[in-house]
């Protein structure tokens, strides 16, 4: 009986770590890329609501945000937008109206510096926003 418990407890564990985080494997136009960097993540006040990720494919870097479920199942109006921040190039792309996931456009950018930046807008006045770690 203690088994069933125990195991159903860890189910839902994963069910629930698991429902809101992408995976994301390739760009737009690219195919198959490579994280660079840790996970940063969009805290709006009450904790996560959105992964950044910074990606190396194709001889570019890219930003990748998710919004996970938490957050886009309220049913409330958002975008985000994914940026490459980095000296001359940004590939900054702005999502639609409640766009889960948005990838900004590929920079030239492997030979220097880079961050990636997520920002989540859910209202004019307040955006809420997070960096990667720089890689270079």
């Amino acid at each position: 009986m203690r088994f069933v418990s125990v195991a159903a407890v860890a189910a839902l564990a994963l069910t629930g770590l698991s429902s809101g985080i992408a995976h994301a494997e390739s760009a737009p136009g690219c195919g198959p890329v490579t994280q660079i960097g840790r996970t940063a993540y969009i805290d709006e006040g009450g904790g996560p609501v959105a992964s950044v990720k910074q990606f190396k494919g194709c001889g570019k870097n890219w930003a990748y945000v998710y919004v996970w479920d938490s957050y886009h199942n309220k049913g409330n109006n958002y975008y985000v937008t994914a940026t490459i921040l980095a000296p001359g190039s940004t590939g900054h792309v702005k999502g639609s109206n409640r766009d889960r996931e948005v990838w900004s456009k590929g920079t030239d950018t492997v030979s220097v510096c880079t961050q990636a930046q997520g920002h989540l807008v859910d209202n004019p006045e307040y955006a809420f926003f997070a960096n990667t770690d720089k890689r270079c």
